[in-house]
């Protein structure tokens, strides 16, 4: 709408200016035309004759500051002025601008035109002379001025009214989206929830007639074994699903006020120990570097889903021999967590892909068994709740590595094991 406003603005502005200027012309070729009779007395007697004549009409000229006439012979040579605007230029017919450096500089619109007698020279008229007016545009450029802050003032109003308007609008636009919107997000999180019971019955009546293999055929073991395994894979994408939808509709994980300091460092090391069996069947190397004390405020479960994801997405990436390192730094009042692999890498054009729910590189789906696609976006949901943010570098065929940034806090010494402990307290709880 402000383009809109700028060339409707521009074309008024151009349209206006031409309409001054034509005016202008207008009135020079009137002046001029009034004057051409004189020529002929002004070639016997120069300015002399406008002294004696008190009556021409265009006499009044003289008493003005922004008219003035001057008038050429035939090989333009200056025969008389009057007024106060003069130049020293020679005549050219049709119109011209310029600037006439006086008392100040003063912008002028000149306008010539040629007089000619009436004997014919082999069918052409003699051409005589030339007589030139000129006049300041000065009152017009104030007028342009005035139309320029005049257009200016009353886009940016129109486009105040445009603004307000426009959201307006928008918002009643988008309030069927909003609910449609909504109303699938609530569905998500209630079927997530509702999926859950009967994906548990189904897990739990195929490995209880597991645990009794002599009332099951052999042939149809393998197939209650791929029940189970097929029920615990749909069983844990429910559960992704529930959490982001949770996350999605209350824009937390939990609480605020049920948050208390975590022991960043414990968190991590628990991962390391998780996962180093993992690793090692994969024959990679798990490693932490620089695990320093560090103490956030946050919900201590989703911090160590958060981790354990990052740490099983570079392990399900990295082939064997390759190395997973989990190191802490600490810039300013920020904790970075990095998560460095030697595995595949990600192609720069996916970097903005690489946290959409569900989407995963073509190699990936071809080299990873098991896995929907959630465990980065889950990661950064949790990082958003938590006030942080995770940021990627990455280069294909040498490594990947994370980096989380969460809030970190500052307490005493003295506080320190009465906080450790009411962590360790929390995190009991959480387990059981």
């Amino acid at each position: 709408m402000a383009s809109i406003l700028a060339v409707f603005g521009a074309g008024v502005y151009s349209f206006f200016s031409r309409r001054f200027y034509r005016q202008i012309d207008q009135q020079l070729t009137l002046l001029a035309q009034a004057a051409a009779p004189s020529l002929s007395d002004i070639e016997r007697s120069g300015s002399q004759y406008l002294d004696r004549v008190p009556e021409v009409p265009w006499r009044n000229i003289f008493n003005r500051d922004y008219q003035s006439l001057e008038w050429f012979s035939a090989s333009g040579e200056l025969l008389a002025s009057k007024g106060k605007i003069s130049s020293s230029l020679p005549p050219r017919l049709k119109s011209q601008d310029l600037t006439i450096l006086s008392e100040r500089p003063l912008k002028v619109r000149m306008y010539t035109i040629s007089v000619h007698s009436d004997t014919d020279t082999v069918n052409e008229p003699l051409l005589r002379g030339y007589i030139r007016a000129s006049q300041s545009t000065e009152e017009v450029k104030n007028a342009q001025k005035r139309l320029v802050w005049g257009l200016g003032m009353g886009g940016g109003v129109a486009l105040c009214f445009v603004g307000v308007g426009g959201l307006w609008l928008t918002e009643r636009a988008l309030q069927p989206i909003e609910q449609s919107f909504r109303r699938l997000k609530q569905f998500t999180a209630d079927a997530s929830h509702e999926l859950r019971s009967p994906l548990t019955v189904i897990k739990t009546s195929a490995e209880v007639m597991l645990n009794h293999p002599e009332r099951v055929h052999p042939k149809d073991a393998r197939k209650l074994a791929a029940i189970v395994e097929a029920t615990g894979q749909i069983n844990h994408l429910v559960e992704d699903l529930l959490f982001l939808a949770r996350t999605d509709a209350v824009a937390t994980c939990s609480s605020v006020q049920d948050w208390m300091p975590v022991q960043l460092d414990q968190v991590l090391r628990e991962q390391t120990v998780c996962l180093e069996e993992s690793a090692q069947a994969k024959g990679i190397t798990l490693q932490s570097q620089n695990l320093i004390p560090m103490l956030v405020v946050g919900d201590a479960h989703q911090l160590r889903r958060l981790f354990s994801n990052l740490l099983r997405n570079a392990l399900q990436y990295t082939p064997g021999g390759g190395t997973v390192t989990l190191s802490v730094a600490r810039q300013n009042q920020t904790a970075i967590v990095m998560v460095e692999d030697t595995g595949v890498g990600i192609d720069r054009d996916h970097f903005s892909l690489i946290f959409d729910r569900f989407w995963r590189a073509e190699s990936a789906r071809t080299s990873r068994k098991g896995g929907m696609g959630l465990g980065l976006a889950i990661a950064k949901s949790i990082a958003n709740v938590h006030q942080g943010k995770i940021t990627l570098t990455s280069k294909v065929g040498v490594g990947s590595c994370f980096r989380v940034h969460l809030p970190a806090v500052q307490f005493p010494r003295r506080r320190l094991l009465n906080q450790a402990t009411a962590v360790e307290t929390c995190e009991k709880a959480s387990n059981s």
